[in-house]
């Protein structure tokens, strides 16, 4: 899981630099609708960094609270973790 948001983040890494590399190229054109466009391109990036740092937060938050549950209630989550296990296989196993 670490590693898949490792690469998603290095992936949202790289088009933003794409993104900032395109704006620098084109900032000498002076045309209305590319210059339209480099706005639009920036605030949308802008928006999307804001929207990665939250979907960030909320997941390290949700990842602590699973950790906290399954510390105090360890057999509880074993039991709910062999159940969702065995009603998954269950119902894989019926299909074939």
């Amino acid at each position: 899981m670490e590693n898949q948001t490792g690469n998603i983040s290095d992936d949202f890494g790289n088009l933003s630099k794409d993104v900032q590399d395109l704006l620098s190229s084109t900032a000498h054109i002076a045309e209305g609708k590319v210059v339209d466009a480099r706005k639009k391109l920036s605030v949308t990036l802008e928006k999307g960094k804001a929207a990665w740092n939250q979907v960030q937060q909320k997941a390290c938050e949700g990842a602590k609270q699973a950790d906290e549950a399954v510390r105090k209630n360890p057999y509880q989550a074993i039991g709910v973790a062999f159940g969702l296990g065995a009603l998954l296989g269950f119902l894989i196993t019926r299909r074939d």
